[in-house]
């Protein structure tokens, strides 16, 4: 047998390498970008925090000059939950006695008994007949969103225009038919509606607490849109479960629309203060996303320490109305004591507080002055997260802030407007 000879092959690269004969300059290439970023006052830059037991809401931060305790007005643990005993405890307890991490996927290690009690817990959490974890609130989105919208045959997705990334990545992902809404335009939604056939499937994606403005999303309107158009609701409640309702179900709960949401996704690493994702629905619902969706499938499973110590947050969360109660009363007054001090607070009905400062450069050059000499810690929030000219700092008040931090933060944020301009 002759093989062909290869050592004649024309090389289609020749003229390509003498025009250019240095390879492609990827250190320089990233450098230009970093560059860029700077330059537009974007670049981020991480605090060297940890947290301290017993101490929350304040941290430690690791600063070269000056270690110290600051106090954190930007945490998404929006209870404490993440330093509770009972959470910490649970934690501790099945490290000791199973192990630290879950050996693998549910398909090949199996699924551990805290997992099932733990969706359990969730799907009554939300009056669902079932939930399934991911290992984030990220890739519930992504493997959710791309799964019915790919496996549904003929889906077409609507999208609120101020969805979270995850979202926007789950349905780009799918590449089916979206039409994106304004930001809680109902008669927008209705008018995209419209122009599908009734028999053609729907997915309705909208958030319940949008994280960055905190506005809420109409449930009840939506709800009825769908029922009237065919479409499934999806709904986002990240921001809002163990803040809202009863239990703190969320916005569906405090609203009693829970039952008219076909699919509600939430985390484990906000107001439950450990990490992970998961979605509750019909049991047929969560049966096809754990058959289909790669994002569960290939993915190893939550380690159970950690599911212990969400089921334990989970819990507590549900049984503790004054947690939720400190925390909007401490909203209230950061809210109010902001305007009254005349600083541009962005209006909404949740518990989100964003403070708007419009210039990428300036909202950082307050964010390190606040931390450098008021020992306050609130991170800048820039593009691409919020859209240029926006930028603000998100403040959010949870229930261990003092009236003694509240004035603090006022009266310090007051001091970095005046000297800080445009």
């Amino acid at each position: 047998m002759t093989f062909p000879s290869f050592n004649n092959t024309p090389d289609i690269n020749q003229s390509a390498r003498i025009q250019n004969p240095q390879p492609f300059g990827y250190d320089r290439f990233f450098g230009g970008k970093l560059d860029a970023l700077k330059t537009a006052g974007a670049y981020r830059t991480f605090a060297k925090l940890s947290r301290v037991a017993g101490e929350w809401p304040r941290v430690m931060l690791h600063d070269d000059v000056r270690p110290r305790l600051v106090t954190s007005w930007c945490s998404n643990d929006y209870l404490g939950m993440g330093r509770h005993p009972v959470v910490m405890d649970a934690m501790a307890e099945v490290a000791k006695a199973q192990a630290a991490g879950a050996g693998g996927t549910r398909n090949i290690a199996g699924t551990h008994q805290v997992h099932t009690a733990l969706e359990a817990e969730l799907a009554e959490l939300h009056g669902k007949d079932a939930a399934l974890l991911f290992t984030s609130g990220y890739l519930a989105n992504l493997g959710a969103l791309t799964t019915l919208a790919t496996k549904i045959p003929n889906c077409v997705v609507f999208s609120d225009e101020k969805n979270h990334a995850s979202m926007i990545a789950g349905i780009r992902a799918a590449r089916v038919e979206k039409h994106v809404f304004r930001h809680n335009d109902i008669a927008h939604l209705e008018d995209l509606l419209k122009k599908q056939p009734l028999s053609r499937p729907k997915v309705i994606a909208f958030e319940s607490v949008y994280s960055m403005d905190g506005t809420i999303g109409d449930l009840k309107a939506i709800s009825a849109l769908a029922k009237r158009y065919g479409a499934l609701t999806y709904l986002d409640e990240v921001h809002a479960v163990g803040l809202y309702g009863t239990n703190g179900g969320g916005i569906s709960e405090a609203t009693g629309l829970a039952h008219e949401i076909d699919i509600i996704q939430g985390t484990l690493a906000k107001a439950f203060g450990v990490v992970g994702g998961y979605v509750a629905a019909s049991a047929q619902t969560v049966d096809f996303l754990r058959s289909f969706s790669g994002e569960f499938i290939f993915t190893t499973s939550l380690p159970p320490p950690v599911v212990a110590a969400a089921i334990a947050a989970v819990k507590h969360v549900r049984e503790t109305q004054s947690l939720r109660t400190q925390l909007h009363g401490n909203v209230a007054k950061v809210k109010t004591a902001l305007i009254a001090a005349g600083l541009p607070v962005m209006d909404n009905s949740s518990h989100i507080v964003p403070v708007l400062v419009g210039n990428a450069t300036r909202v950082k050059a307050i964010s390190d002055r606040l931390l450098q000499i008021h020992d306050i810690y609130v991170q800048p929030i820039n593009a691409p997260t919020v859209a240029v000219g926006t930028e603000r700092l998100r403040i959010t008040p949870g229930p261990f802030h003092t009236d003694t931090m509240i004035d603090h933060l006022v009266a310090t944020l007051r001091d970095c407007f005046q000297h800080v301009k445009a």
